[in-house]
């Protein structure tokens, strides 16, 4: 295995990519055997890309984003990601849960990653304040998680993200359990608060129609084992809004040749599913 932070020497040579991944795998040990999980996955993510990634249930996406997050490591290949700049952390994650603390107000947990690098009160005020403000909660800043809905929840994730100020955020399905109308403002939202940062993103979905979106590049990836299939490059303007771009007709051709290489890699999986259940 071979995993390399770039230096800031090397990050000022390769200035316009952010990670580098070359040949990486991932390989599980189970009872049954060694399950590989990733095969042979090669990218390159610019400085500031909002890269989408879609594939079938099983396919390795948290898997890839665990290994980006430092969570897994990988097998073997390389990954290399440009250091970040001097006191700002390497990476952010949003889930598809609910991560919050439940102990925690709304502004403690937004404010979570900031005291945690020992930020002064001051700093910490501007930056939660502002963040609070993007996502719709300033008057919510004194409720606990149990107190709010399951879309506030998520704003209340993306906001403490964004505040942390990371250099790379990741973020695994973070609307999915949400129903169509929250949705579509949560994308807005982010849409709006990613425009002041342009932070480099890695967005795990399983929605075809958000990955077209919100993405400046979107990588198929195939049924187990998970390999990249096809790269597309989303060629809608910025900034964007959710409800426009949707009624635009190449926005609904661009959605169904996506969904035409996901489909077979869906059916791939369901048959690998039904065998390994007979």
């Amino acid at each position: 295995m071979t995993t390399t932070t770039l230096t800031e020497g090397a990050a000022a040579a390769n200035q316009d990519t952010k990670i580098r991944i070359r040949q990486l795998s991932k390989v599980f040990q189970t009872k049954t055997g060694p399950f590989v999980a990733l095969d042979d996955i090669n990218l390159d993510i610019p400085v500031g890309c909002f890269f989408m990634i879609v594939g079938p249930s099983g396919c390795g996406k948290t898997t890839l984003l665990r290994i980006l997050a430092g969570l897994e490591e990988h097998s073997s290949g390389s990954l290399e990601i440009a250091s970040p700049a001097a006191n700002r952390p390497g990476n952010s994650m949003v889930f598809q849960g609910d991560s919050l603390f439940p102990w925690m107000t709304v502004w403690e947990n937004a404010a979570y990653g900031l005291t945690m690098r020992g930020l002064s009160k001051g700093e910490i005020k501007n930056v939660v304040g502002h963040y609070l403000s993007r996502t719709g909660l300033s008057r919510f800043h004194d409720y606990y998680p149990h107190q709010l809905s399951g879309g506030m929840r998520q704003r209340v994730s993306i906001a403490r993200a964004f505040a942390n100020d990371p250099d790379i955020l990741l973020m695994d399905e973070p609307f999915s359990a949400l129903d169509e109308q929250n949705k579509v403002l949560l994308q807005e939202e982010l849409l709006r608060i990613w425009e002041e940062t342009r932070k480099t993103v890695m967005f795990i979905t399983h929605s075809v129609d958000e990955a077209v979106t919100l993405g400046d590049r979107i990588m198929i990836m195939t049924a187990h084992p998970g390999r990249s299939k096809v790269m597309v490059d989303v060629p809608f303007e910025r900034p964007r809004s959710v409800l426009e771009l949707r009624a635009r007709p190449e926005y609904g051709e661009l959605v169904y040749n996506i969904w035409g290489h996901l489909r077979e890699e869906v059916q791939r999986a369901r048959a690998q599913d039904e065998g390994r259940g007979s």
